[in-house]
């Protein structure tokens, strides 16, 4: 099966790294435009849209946080012209027992990983409601995917605040996908479970590896590219019966490994 994104526009949170700059790259491949925002590491973003742009794609690189996301919309319709696919990605952890944990490292995680992701959906809806369907592009109006965590069902002990942020994510998902499905826009989600990138190196390299595995029953961690495929398709008409759903890409984390033997 072979996936076009032609004359589509995608904008990609947290596109400077990791999953983020895996899903950008997927969507350049694939033909869209490609929005990459980024929050403080200008320099890799911006690396990331050069090398896109030399490969003959199309790329722009634009600095914004929670409180620019109208900002950053309305720089991407400038350089484009139209809007059809937003991945809601960006998200930090700020770890810590419950019993001690900061009002400020709570306000700060559910801030970016689920007021965040709000802001940029609420920006997307109004922008999919005035370009309506565009015919011989795409068969929705507009495609949003939330970058969740296999967190937002599996508790995770000392980041009460993480997980809170990815159950919200998964409700904030299916409400959208129940209020406005029916104006042919389409909102799904993404739960990763394991990824190999760089701020997950020292769980997922050496020993901590090996412990990690335990947890994972197809027996590898995975990579970006995993989770870019996932998006990919989610992005695309092949998958354009599908709505208000999460697809965990995970190796079979979220099956409880640890109750094979029946517990």
């Amino acid at each position: 099966m072979q996936i076009s994104l032609d004359q589509q526009v995608a904008l990609v949170t947290g596109a400077s790294s990791g999953i983020g700059a895996a899903t950008a790259i997927a969507l350049a491949a694939a033909g869209a435009s490609v929005v990459l925002n980024y929050n403080s590491q200008a320099a890799p973003a911006e690396q990331l849209a050069a090398r896109i742009n030399a490969e003959g794609g199309r790329a722009i690189a634009i600095g914004a946080d929670v409180a620019q996301v109208e900002a950053l919309f309305a720089q991407a319709i400038e350089a484009f012209g139209f809007l059809d696919i937003l991945v809601a990605n960006s998200g930090l952890q700020k770890d810590g027992p419950a019993a001690s944990l900061s009002l400020d490292d709570w306000n700060r995680v559910i801030g970016v990983n689920l007021t965040g992701q709000f802001l940029c959906a609420r920006a997307a809806l109004n922008i999919f409601r005035r370009q309506g369907v565009r015919a011989g592009v795409s068969k929705a109006a507009g495609k949003i995917i939330h970058m969740s965590s296999v967190h937002q069902l599996i508790p995770w002990a000392g980041h009460v605040n993480y997980a809170a942020s990815k159950g919200g994510v998964d409700m904030l998902m299916r409400t959208l996908a129940q209020e406005v499905s029916q104006q042919r826009i389409r909102i799904n989600g993404i739960a990763p479970g394991a990824i190999r990138t760089a701020i997950n190196r020292t769980a997922t390299e050496g020993a901590a590896e090996q412990e990690l595995l335990k947890l994972i029953p197809y027996g590898r961690v995975g990579d970006p590219e995993d989770v870019a495929n996932a998006a990919l398709w989610l992005a695309s008409d092949a998958s354009d019966y599908v709505v208000g759903s999460t697809l965990f890409i995970d190796g079979g984390m979220s099956l409880y490994p640890e109750f094979r033997g029946n517990g």
